[in-house]
């Protein structure tokens, strides 16, 4: 499927080809060993790198980030890496409300790390990957042979039917469900369309859209709106959403900008609003990292070997990619971002 032009700088490219429905563990298994074993040499790294780094990521990051949090172990056995998953949001705030100590945050949303880290807790950010929202199920799921890219929100809306979904005020996947049932609300000319869904079902929503995985797998519930990227590293099925609808194409910038959900904000009581726009993923280096030396490490090999395990995971790697903060940004780390 060939992808419109490129409009927005934030998204370098994008792949074209045909798209993988499913894929097996397997395969998942064969990356983890090939990174873990992955012994390309860094001139420009310590080799008595040590210490510990504790990285706070995305859940739709888990396995990518175990892969290069493995290989970069073996490449430096005096350094152990703590990975912690979260909703993004959720990552943030153990920074800012509960002062947790954390060397490197990679967020599903680099939009995250601008409105909650920086300036104050943060001086830069690089986006490093895109994804898009996927409606995910498997062969037992109810209407499984039926659903399709027409009929998906009416079977959504039977009374036999449940879908999960994570929190919007703690996870980006959660606030990007809604702009992705708002986009459909237009697309598909269904006046409430998005209301409707989001309130057939409550009893689903959790911190982080990973969560909902063994509530599927059970067949506690039938569906799931998640990443793309997520649906291939656990050999889900998923329907492939509109591109007006899915938050991935940067030729529709502007149509996703239609959209958007107020959510929790910086300071407790506050809000802020999340505007629709093409997914993008972030990190950064918090100012507190008590291991500046070994996060700068790891965030050069993650951003350089690790973006070729983020495109067999199923997410496209965006470096170098456009930054308001570039002139903040280390001086070894400026080779995987550009001025905006």
């Amino acid at each position: 499927m060939d992808m419109k032009k490129n409009t927005n700088p934030l998204l370098t490219y994008f792949y074209k080809g045909q798209i993988v429905k499913s894929i097996g563990l397997s395969f998942i298994a064969v990356l983890l060993i090939f990174a873990s074993c992955s012994q390309k040499s860094r001139t420009d790294v310590d080799s008595a790198l040590s210490g510990t780094l504790t990285i706070f990521h995305a859940g739709s990051l888990s396995l990518p980030m175990k892969a290069a949090a493995d290989s970069f172990m073996r490449m430096h056995p005096n350094v152990t890496i703590n990975l912690e998953a979260a909703g993004s949001v959720e990552c943030a705030r153990k920074i800012t409300e509960l002062n947790r100590p954390c060397d490197v945050m990679a967020s599903a949303d680099y939009k995250v790390i601008d409105k909650l880290l920086i300036p104050d807790f943060a001086s830069w950010n690089i986006a490093f990957a895109g994804n898009e929202m996927a409606l995910v199920y498997h062969d037992a799921s109810r209407y499984a042979a039926e659903i399709n890219d027409t009929n998906w929100y009416t079977l959504l809306q039977k009374d036999d039917v449940a879908y999960g979904r994570s929190d919007p005020n703690a996870d980006p996947c959660g606030y990007r469900t809604v702009m992705a049932l708002q986009l459909a609300e237009k697309f598909y000319a269904q006046p409430n369309l998005a209301k409707s869904v989001l309130d057939k079902d409550n009893r689903y929503i959790r911190p982080k859209e990973v969560d909902l995985l063994a509530l599927l797998e059970s067949s506690t519930i039938d569906y799931i709106f998640l990443y793309k990227s997520v649906a291939v590293q656990h050999g889900l099925r998923y329907l492939e959403l509109p591109s007006e609808v899915n938050l991935a194409n940067p030729a529709l910038d502007s149509l996703y900008a239609t959209v958007s959900v107020e959510v929790k904000g910086k300071t407790p009581g506050s809000t802020m609003v999340m505007t629709g726009e093409p997914m993008v993923y972030g990190l950064t280096i918090p100012k507190s990292t008590p291991n500046p030396e070994a996060a700068q490490a790891f965030v050069e090999y993650f951003l350089n070997e690790g973006q070729s395990i983020m495109a067999q995971m199923g997410q496209k790697p965006l470096v170098p990619a456009p930054t308001v903060s570039f002139d903040s940004i280390p001086e070894p780390l400026k080779k995987f971002a550009t001025h905006k």
